[in-house]
């Protein structure tokens, strides 16, 4: 068989001619060979994503322009988004592309020049969020100021869950803690997160409004930047803002920036924070209340002193009256909430599909004794035809003949003639037979 890559020496003038296979072939070993591992700056130009994942851009510089891809395993690693005009870094190999005759660079690492490449994607990803109102102070919510019920999304083995319950546990222990255990950092943590935030919110929705969650807090402890990453991911931005709760983030130490920080309702300095922000202290609000209390009573007391009325007098009658006024307040509330459950929507609706179910049942009972009947004359019907039915005729004993090969019914001797060949179809199985004579009745 004839080499292809062979060069061809041509036998009159000693000359080598060398095939475009052969001539491309070795210009690849070259480029493989001389620049195996090559760190290459440049500005990125005419980038287009595949829909297979690849990334197909040129680096240009003043003078030169060079193509570049890189594929779909090492592109879904790169944190920042390509554009055209910005300028990298890249790592990664000439090759040449022998179909086209086309050398390029396959990319391995990319970094943007002169920031890093994480700290190029939290810029670029705020910037998108700001533009969608992400990090508008009109859309935060204030914290409720005595929360019953409090979801704590982090982990249940990070030093941030043991901190956050033994400050609310000191502050206010009668509160209701939910947590929702999740990975904090590396792969999976971003999904984790957000499905948490999501779930508790979903769960939410089907509380009576005395039970429901009142409060988030979504965060970890302190680390580095890529520690915290998870916290820097759109989609955990995209969960927080839809959060229905309210959401404090409390990622890392005070120095620590994140964007569940600027989107969330709350930023904390440190899950401790984030604990005393959420609940006042128990003996504050006792000290506050004693307080008040005795300055009212002190004031009741100078006010009645002039009547000749005491405060304890006074505070009786102030107390069967406030008692009187909540149980008439009680009952109508009472009322109105039965009334609203009555035209609650859920409760029509529910009233409407066991209409339907009702009528279903009874359609469906009278649909099945239609069909009783129905298949009650069927039958006598299948009886009477299977009664006049030939084959019938033939089980008692009797047979049909037929010409051959015309197949039609012999009814009288005068069909057939001597040496006729005939079919006689019998209950099981048929007979060929040849006529022998002939005999005429009457």
């Amino acid at each position: 068989m004839e080499d292809l890559f062979a060069p061809q020496q041509n036998k009159t003038n000693g000359r080598y001619v060398y095939t475009v296979s052969e001539i491309t072939r070795d210009i690849k070993l070259i480029f493989e060979n001389t620049f195996a591992d090559v760190w290459v700056e440049g500005e990125v130009s005419n980038y287009r994503p595949s829909s297979s994942g690849h990334y197909y851009f040129s680096l240009k510089d003043e003078n030169s322009v060079l193509s570049a891809v890189m594929f779909s395993r090492l592109a879904r690693e790169v944190k920042f988004k390509l554009e055209d005009g910005l300028k990298i870094i890249c790592f990664g190999c000439i090759d040449v592309y022998p179909p086209r005759g086309q050398y390029q660079l396959i990319i391995e690492r990319v970094e943007p020049k002169g920031i890093g490449s994480l700290q190029l994607a939290l810029e670029q990803l705020k910037q998108k969020l700001e533009k969608e109102g992400f990090f508008a102070l009109e859309r935060k919510r204030r914290l409720p100021y005595l929360p019953k019920k409090i979801a704590l999304v982090t982990s249940i083995s990070g030093a941030a869950i043991k901190d956050i319950l033994k400050v609310l546990s000191r502050r206010f222990a009668d509160a209701h803690i939910i947590i929702k255990s999740v990975l904090v950092q590396g792969a999976g943590a971003k999904e984790e997160i957000s499905s948490a935030i999501k779930e508790l919110n979903e769960y939410n929705d089907s509380l009576p409004v005395s039970e429901k969650i009142e409060v988030m807090i979504v965060g970890r402890g302190g680390g580095s930047m890529e520690d915290l990453w998870a916290f820097n991911e759109e989609i955990v931005a995209r969960a927080i803002y839809s959060s229905e709760i309210p959401v404090i983030s409390a990622v890392g130490h005070e120095r620590d920036w994140t964007i569940a920080d600027l989107v969330a309702d709350v930023r904390a300095p440190t899950p401790s924070v984030a604990a005393e922000l959420v609940l006042p202290r128990k003996e504050d609000l006792k000290e506050k209340v004693d307080a008040f209390s005795a300055t009212l009573k002190n004031a009741f007391a100078d006010i009645l002193s002039d009547n000749g009325n005491t405060v304890e007098t006074f505070t009786h009658r102030l107390h069967l009256a406030m008692e009187h006024a909540f149980l008439i307040n009680r009952n109508e509330f009472e009322n109105t909430v039965k009334k609203l459950l009555l035209l609650n929507p859920v409760v029509l609706i529910q009233q409407s599909l066991d209409k339907i179910k009702n009528a279903l049942r009874q359609m469906d009972v009278r649909v099945r004794h239609i069909l009783e009947l129905r298949e009650a004359v069927f039958r006598a019907a299948v009886g009477k035809l299977a009664n006049l039915s030939p084959l019938n005729i033939l089980a008692r004993g009797y047979s049909i003949t037929f010409t051959e090969p015309a197949g039609k019914i012999i009814k009288d001797a005068g069909d057939v003639n001597e040496g006729d060949t005939i079919k006689t179809k019998l209950d099981k199985g048929e007979i060929i037979s040849k006529v022998k004579g002939v005999i005429f009745n009457g």
